[in-house]
């Protein structure tokens, strides 16, 4: 683990998103860096299909997919 120097108004920014969040200003950097990780090394997917992929990946369903499977 290492310290990140960034702008001091990055930092503001992260601290604002990071209440909206409900995450850390830690998590909420993480968070930021590996989207863009994966936007990089995913250029033809939107920030919605990236998401959709790692959420898929960590085993969460989609909330009619749930009920789908609730109701079989």
């Amino acid at each position: 683990m290492g310290i990140v120097n960034i702008e001091d108004e990055l930092h503001e920014q992260l601290r604002r998103a990071s209440r909206v969040s409900c995450r850390s200003i830690n998590a909420q950097a993480a968070f930021w860096i590996r989207i863009g990780m994966l936007g990089e090394l995913n250029p033809g997917l939107s920030f919605q299909e990236l998401a959709a992929r790692e959420l898929k990946a960590a085993g969460v369903a989609a909330p009619d997919q749930t009920m789908d499977q609730a109701a079989a």
